[in-house]
């Protein structure tokens, strides 16, 4: 399963990985994983993602838009 598009960002201690990958039957999909030291002091990360696939992906970035600006 190749990736289309991969991208890491860091910010506040919090590592995100935006990736674009395909799935079998050849949709499309993003998968948002945040990843972050755990409070144990372990060295292990906790990680949470999400996916959003092709059909629901222009509501879903709409959405994101009106949050942010609901933000400022």
């Amino acid at each position: 399963m190749p990736d289309f598009y991969s991208k890491m960002l860091k910010a506040r201690g919090i590592t995100y990985f935006f990736d674009v990958k395909e799935a079998k039957n050849q949709t499309k999909y993003l998968t948002i994983t945040a990843s972050q030291p755990s409070q144990n002091g372990d060295k292990k990360f906790v990680k949470r993602s999400i996916r959003v696939f092709s059909e629901a992906a222009e509501e879903f970035g709409s959405t994101v838009k009106e949050a942010i600006a609901n933000m400022k």
